[in-house]
């Protein structure tokens, strides 16, 4: 009996139906990209310091100039840990004194300004800035510098635990729906959020939003993968997280056009309602409803797809048999990903690439210092490099194949982070270039291991294996900030040794992995247990 690869051999692998398809979902991934990187510009921290009553009067009174009466309001240099005493602190002083006269009014209670004593600031804040963020409207510095950890580190867990419940569901009841219910979450929630009235309402909203965002976009990579043909699966998913990377470059261009974290929060959230309509565009994939032995239905989405082709369906292709292509067991478990030899060895290393993608991907980031302090044109240069990975890939992969590709990415990425450390201050555009060409390799290597992870699954746990690999990701999203903090408290170049360790050892992890080029998506357990021996 014929496969689904067999039929859309004849009936289109990549046409209208295909075309449309993928269309929409890359829509989703373009969208996913402010959930993702948007605490760049909703928790931007710019330029602060106390805000201070008396001293504003007493400069109104003596007419200062605006570096006059910083020069009372911020606490001078000479302290152990100057920023913080300039961003949040003041002097201990009751600015309403009689005798404090215009000119150096604090002589008259010290010889010395560093003998005053300090306070943390009492009336707020004063940020150099325009617009708002989260950090300026709930004032999330010094003391409460953590609430904004805590708002990434919260999205993050949402993606863990989103990704791994919402990947099983969306095995056992189906892709369709559980992408139209995390669409519809995602919206509601992103609205609610941009008109929270305190930071804890916030936090739950962006909760939720981490919750189903990221298992959306990896429901929408599954889907847009089982409805093209072998010849077009590395393509389109390469160009799925290619528009990613496209939304990485809007927001920073509506970010800039919108520095009002509220407003932009709801520019970026509305468009999502739109996706609900593709309830009337986008059938359920064929290859899990085979998968559940739903057959009929499965060849009613198959002639579909060929109507929309414009091809006719020849008879002996018209049917389908449940011992072809669907499994022992129609109901997916996480015992499943780790039950048989192969399938292990997949789960483990996958899981493994997954996390060290996440982490030297971001850490990368926070070590490549940019020419510009602008966070727009920062946030937009870092995006540039990406799109080399995604020509890199579509040149090599049908050439040599995923695995030697993907692997010399990873050890490319470590080798780089190791240079790095014995780079010259000296010769900054070198570490630059170093810097670079690491963050290129890492995103090679992070566009590999989605597209490849959705073909070492079969069908009926490919869904629960992507999300259940994909969450160590979120794993090295929450760890990577302590990584390279706390280690660079040790040592500056430290987390620089760390990312080049870990990434030589994925690659040489992907190596122990079957190479996919030029094979179908497996089937079935035995069809993963036998890709070594193929």
């Amino acid at each position: 009996m014929p496969t689904v690869d067999d039929i859309l051999e004849h009936i289109g692998e990549f046409h209208l139906f295909q075309k449309q398809t993928f269309f929409l979902l890359s829509l989703i991934s373009f969208a996913f990209t402010p959930i993702y990187v948007g605490i760049v510009f909703l928790g931007f921290t710019p330029e602060h310091r106390c805000r201070s009553p008396g001293v504003a009067e007493l400069s109104q009174r003596c007419g200062w100039s605006l570096a006059e009466e910083l020069n009372y309001t911020v606490p001078g240099p000479g302290a152990a840990d100057e920023a913080h005493l300039r961003q949040c602190t003041q002097y201990e002083v009751d600015w309403n004194r009689s005798d404090l006269g215009c000119v150096d009014p604090l002589a008259s209670l010290a010889a010395n300004r560093s003998q005053l004593p300090l306070r943390p600031c009492q009336h707020g804040w004063v940020y150099d800035a325009p617009g708002s963020s989260i950090v300026t409207e709930f004032n999330l510095v010094c003391a409460n510098s953590w609430m904004l950890d805590l708002f990434q580190s919260t999205v993050n867990v949402g993606f863990f635990v989103g990704a791994v419940a919402i990947g099983y569901l969306a095995d056992r009841f189906g892709r369709k729906f559980c992408l139209l219910v995390t669409i519809l979450i995602n919206a509601v929630s992103g609205v609610l959020m941009a008109v929270s009235p305190n930071y804890t309402w916030m936090l739950i909203f962006r909760l939720i939003q981490g919750l189903v965002s990221k298992a959306g976009w990896l429901i929408g990579y599954i889907l847009i993968t089982e409805f093209v043909g072998l010849d077009y699966r590395r393509t389109v998913g390469i160009f799925y997280q290619a528009a990613f990377t496209v939304g990485l470059l809007v927001l920073s261009g509506v970010a800039y056009a919108l520095p009002y974290w509220r407003w932009l929060q709801l520019t970026v959230t509305l468009p999502n309602f739109c996706f609900l309509l593709y309830y009337w565009c986008i059938p359920e994939s064929p290859r899990w409803l085979i998968s559940q032995n739903k057959n009929g239905k499965a060849m009613g989405v198959i002639k579909h797809i060929a109507k929309k082709n414009g091809k006719s369906m020849p008879a002996s292709l018209q049917s389908l048999s449940a011992d072809a292509e669907a499994v022992g067991t129609l109901n997916p478990s996480f015992l499943d990903l780790v039950r048989t030899p192969q399938i292990r060895k997949h789960t483990l290393i996958l899981m493994y690439n997954w996390f060290t993608s996440s982490v030297l991907y971001q850490g990368l980031i926070m070590h490549m210092g940019l020419a510009s302090d602008n966070v727009y044109l920062d946030f937009f240069y870092s995006a540039l490099v990406e799109f080399p990975a995604a020509i890199i890939i579509i040149f090599t992969i049908d050439r040599v194949g995923r695995r030697y590709p993907w692997a010399g990415s990873n050890i490319v990425a470590g080798v780089a982070c190791l240079a790095s450390v014995f780079i010259p201050d000296e010769l900054q555009w070198l570490k630059i270039t170093v810097a670079c060409l690491g963050r290129m390799s890492i995103t090679v290597a992070f566009e590999m291991v989605c597209l490849v992870s959705a073909e070492l699954y079969p069908t009926f746990i490919r869904n629960l294996g992507v999300h259940v690999c994909s969450s160590l990701c979120d794993i090295g999203g929450i760890l990577t900030p302590f990584l390279v903090y706390r280690l660079t408290a040790v040592w500056l170049q430290l987390p620089l040794v760390v990312f080049a360790v870990v990434g030589l050892i994925a690659g040489g992890l992907v190596l122990l992995l079957p190479e996919t080029k030029g094979k179908a998506l497996p089937e079935t357990i035995d069809d993963v247990e036998n890709m070594l021996r193929g």
